[in-house]
């Protein structure tokens, strides 16, 4: 199944762990065929950013193919993780990796903010980090629906520093006031109201 962006294109398609070296096969045609028409078209496939990644539950993760697919005249390695909008997907679809580069980015830019916050007003402040720290939290977060409490726990740690900073409270301090007077969500509340509003 192909999904088409604007300089993208993603093959998809799902199979029991019995059947991946016939999926395997599949994916290698369905991509000659894209490659033919992109030559017709006096287009060419990128082979240097070409991925593939196999998904399964932890617990398959042992019957995942570890040969490379062939695309075209070429063998692209499988890969653990990929980036896809903004998103990253890992293999066993944990969302560890998406969260932990989400983390990551997101104390960077409260350690920036951190170093200029007496030089700032509370609103101008509140305008920072709903910008540069809030929406990264919130960017795509319904794809982490379901997923594991320790995961969103680590979302909520940036929210906790994120309400800290605002109030210029000790690391320790209880959170939940500082939340509240905001009127900021927990982590799993803003990620199902942004499914509500969506549906």
């Amino acid at each position: 199944m192909p999904h088409a962006f604007a300089d993208d294109t993603q093959n998809l398609g799902t199979c029991c762990p019995s059947d991946s070296e016939a999926m395997q096969n599949l994916v290698s045609d369905c991509l000659d065929d894209v490659s033919s028409w992109m030559s017709t078209n006096r287009m060419q496939l990128n082979l240097s950013k070409t991925e593939a990644l196999w998904c399964s539950s932890s617990r398959r993760q042992h019957q995942i193919p570890i040969r490379p697919v062939r695309v075209g005249g070429t063998f692209v390695q499988p890969v653990a993780v990929v980036r896809n909008l903004g998103v990253f997907v890992d293999a066993d679809v944990t969302m560890h990796a998406h969260v932990t580069a989400t983390v990551r980015a997101c104390f960077a830019t409260l350690r920036q903010i951190s170093s200029i916050r007496h030089s700032l007003s509370r609103p101008a402040l509140l305008t920072l980090l709903r910008a540069l720290v809030i929406s990264k939290l919130d960017y795509c977060s319904t794809v982490l629906a379901g997923a594991p409490a320790v995961q969103l726990n680590r979302l909520q740690s940036v929210l906790n520093a994120t309400a800290r900073l605002v109030f210029s409270a000790m690391k320790y301090e209880p959170t939940s006031p500082f939340l509240r007077e905001l009127h900021w969500l927990k982590v799993p509340e803003r990620i199902q109201f942004r499914l509500c509003v969506l549906t």
